[in-house]
């Protein structure tokens, strides 16, 4: 029996009846999640950036359906924002197939994945996010079924139990991570393509913030679409949630035009600056030079300095800190770079930085 379609309106309504106080967080998370997904691109042609990625699954997907068959599994990685999610469902698109999601922590047993592989029909896309997350008895299932389109029942316990194979229909597997290098190798070579999606460009970014203007509607002049590019970390995901904030503030405090004066306000109102660091950022610098001498300090210190968990610190900050050189990691702890310090806007230390111990860091 097919399970019963929900649509958004419908969930609003029943979270705002038995939880009335959380019915305007949802309703913006709910409206958020709309409007990242009407921006997304529909086929390989519309999407910008990522050229080589770009061509090389098309000349997959092109030979699949001059086969007439389903495109081989494909893994998709590289740090979240990048498109990834988008990349599957082009895949699904291209392929004229239906896309079905999950991702890894929400397998959590063997019985969840055969739940979900026995209900695929031929040709179906699973796409399946955050893969490095999967349980091990879950990626041993997997194996076999990427492989031989089957799984292993396994029925009752003890002496008595038995194992009843259940063959599966083709279908194509696409993963996500952003964490290839904890992929087991059984797992990674199952899969017929493999793809790594690095950061944007500021020209690629201006082009994506061109597009979604135009289908948000909002007319945003050149520059100002170069100013929010140029902050927007490489990450078209940030792009877009800027420019939505962009078209807030036009709205709101403006003549509803993206000019250049009102992305600058808007992306000061934001907390965004010209290099794109946000509040978290500076923290985590501010922390580090002011608080700990330019370091070197542990993670955990330095995340309870600035009232975030070690997680945060470490998947969201300091990535884009060391890309940027404001921040490097070394054996003894993390140590800001005189870029930091010039940053905000402080006297870079005559003696280089010194860390605990009085060893020179740099000079």
């Amino acid at each position: 029996m097919d399970e019963p379609v929900v649509d958004l309106e419908t969930i609003v309504a029943l979270e705002r009846a038995v939880a009335p106080e959380r019915a305007v967080d949802l309703d913006a998370d709910a409206i958020e999640r709309s409007n990242e997904a009407a921006l997304r691109p529909s086929s390989l042609d519309e999407f910008v950036g990522q050229r080589v990625v770009r061509d090389q699954l098309g000349l997959v997907l092109k030979a699949a359906r001059g086969r007439g068959a389903p495109a081989d599994h494909a893994l998709l990685s590289g740090p979240p924002g990048l498109g990834k999610t988008t990349l599957a469902m082009i895949v699904a698109g291209e392929m004229g197939a239906t896309l079905r999601v999950t991702s890894g922590p929400a397998i959590q047993h063997a019985g969840d994945l055969a739940a979900i592989l026995s209900s695929l029909a031929e040709g179906e896309v699973l796409f399946i996010d955050e893969i490095h997350r999967l349980a091990r008895p879950a990626e041993e299932m997997l194996y076999l079924a990427m492989e031989d389109f089957r799984v292993d029942v396994v029925v009752g316990k003890g002496a008595g139990a038995s194992s009843i194979p259940l063959s599966l229909p083709r279908f194509t597997v696409v993963g996500a991570t952003t964490r290839a290098g904890l992929l087991p190798a059984p797992l990674r070579d199952r899969f017929g393509f493999t793809a790594h999606l690095d950061f944007y460009s500021d020209d690629e970014l201006r082009r994506i913030i061109e597009r979604a203007a135009g289908l948000l509607g909002f007319p945003v002049d050149a520059d100002a679409a170069s100013e929010i590019a140029g902050r927007s970390r490489g990450t078209p995901r940030i792009a877009n949630r800027l420019l939505r904030r962009v078209r807030d503030w036009a709205e709101v405090h403006g003549d509803g035009r993206g000019s250049l004066a009102a992305a600058r306000e808007a992306l000061a109102v934001y907390e965004v600056d010209e290099r794109g660091l946000d509040r978290l950022d500076r923290a985590v610098l501010g922390a580090l030079c002011t608080r700990f001498g330019g370091g070197p300090v542990g993670l955990s210190t330095l995340a309870v300095a600035v009232g975030e968990e070690t997680e945060t610190v470490e998947t969201v900050a300091e990535p884009f800190l060391v890309r940027e050189g404001l921040m490097s990691r070394t054996p003894r702890g993390r140590i800001a770079t005189p870029a930091a310090w010039e940053h905000l806007g402080l006297d870079v230390p005559r003696e280089g930085v010194l860390g605990f111990g009085g060893s020179r860091l740099f000079g």
